[in-house]
């Protein structure tokens, strides 16, 4: 590297197209620079023939795969890219076709508004040259801070059009695409929601859990208006239409896998065609989030509208129950057993309904021989008087269950 030469040409550069191709020339290795939701932004045209199987994804995608964010997330890169403020290395990851990278955020008044990747090909780079990288890092920020800026207005403005879809302040369909066209917002061929709900006593949570949608959000293939209310994130994807249920399940999946120690309620609603009935998609992923939160179902409830059965009437049954001062004798019998006597009779009689009344899944599913399951149905015959052949008392049952959980967690 001859001096200041390099650095001062790229300092004078404001296209991040030419930077990043100049970084390229100068290190002789693959650059790619992204922004600080690692949708890619520039790669060099120069040693491209190098570039390893996770650049070739992140140039074919134009983001981050779920596999590349979600390793990244587990070995700790993440919270590194936050954290340390030079230049790093990152290891290989064969797993993820990832070869040895250094990494640099690029930031501006204390804010990180992207990446800088090097694809560390052999020789690897010298202090010399990390140093010439931590000191191009803060002009890449104020580039990037600059480009942020204009995109941030124009995105308040389409999350206000989408927000006022949800909450139906147009009155007719002609009326939403004239807002569209005067705001130059395509509107999707399909869309599918999907509502993310934090309880109140994990408030402090919001803005990680809000980090981490965006960022895997922006690993789908389809694109994402994210929108935010207190405690509560939602995800209006666009597209296929048959493409968008697995999506939303992906998103909410990979989002809760991150946030397993949280009281994290997700549902996703159904896709449609027609805007109007974005407000429709939405209410029906909210009452996945509050059926969940009335069952103090988190981790077991289905994520999805369409896969919400009977537990959505739950909340009116449970009115209906206290009303009426309804309790179901035999289940309070069989509670009242395992308490005395250390069993999992009530336990056993869930998973004994979930599993259709079937011997073999149910004693898989409770990691039980099968005569044992005969046996505890047999006390529950000898305790009760449930007749497992009667489709009325199965349902009665199952309905009481899940209620019962909710009081005795």
């Amino acid at each position: 590297m001859d001096g200041s030469r390099p650095l001062e040409k790229i300092l004078s550069l404001n296209e991040i197209n030419e930077i990043t191709d100049a970084i390229s020339r100068v290190l002789k290795k693959p650059v790619v620079v992204e922004n600080e939701q690692f949708s890619l932004l520039a790669y060099s045209s120069y040693y491209i023939e190098q570039f390893d199987e996770a650049n070739q994804q992140t140039i074919f995608s134009k983001s981050w795969t779920t596999s590349i964010l979600k390793k990244f997330m587990d070995e700790g890169i993440m919270d590194q890219l936050k954290s340390v403020e030079k230049p790093f290395r990152v290891k290989e990851m064969k797993d993820i076709g990832l070869n040895k990278r250094v990494v640099v955020s690029a930031k501006y008044g204390g804010t990180v508004f992207g990446y800088i990747w090097i694809q560390e090909t052999d020789p690897p780079l010298t202090e010399r040259e990390l140093s010439f990288l931590n000191e191009l890092s803060v002009h890449i920020g104020k580039v990037l801070h600059t480009k942020n800026q204009l995109a941030h207005r124009s995105g308040e403005k389409k999350q206000d059009f989408f927000k006022k879809l949800i909450h139906h302040s147009y009155r007719t369909d002609s009326e939403v695409k004239w807002e569209a066209a005067q705001l130059n917002i395509a509107l999707p061929s399909s869309f599918i929601v999907a509502v993310f709900m934090l309880d109140a006593a994990e408030e402090e949570w919001f803005d990680p859990l809000h980090e981490t949608v965006g960022l895997f959000a922006n690993t789908l293939d389809q694109p994402a208006i994210i929108l935010t209310d207190p405690l509560q994130i939602t995800v209006i994807l666009g597209g296929v239409e048959d493409e968008l249920p697995a999506s939303a399940r992906v998103l909410v999946r990979t989002v809760k896998s991150q946030f397993q120690d949280l009281r994290l309620s997700a549902g996703i609603g159904s896709s449609y065609s027609s805007m109007p009935m974005l407000r429709k998609s939405y209410l029906e992923a909210m009452e996945v989030c509050r059926t969940a939160q009335f069952l103090n179902g988190h981790d077991k409830m289905p994520i999805e509208y369409s896969r919400l059965g009977l537990l959505r009437y739950m909340e009116t049954i449970a009115h209906y129950h206290l009303e009426t001062h309804y309790v179901n004798e035999d289940l309070l019998k069989l509670h009242q057993k395992d308490a005395d006597g250390h069993s999992e009779l009530v336990r056993t009689l869930d998973l004994f309904l979930q599993n259709n009344c079937r011997i073999k899944p149910t004693a898989e599913a409770l990691f039980i021989h099968t005569n044992t399951l005969k046996y505890r149905l047999k006390q529950m015959g000898e305790l009760t008087s449930i007749n497992f052949d009667d489709f009325h008392t199965r349902c009665q049952l199952y309905i009481d269950l899940q209620l019962m959980k909710r009081e005795r967690p």
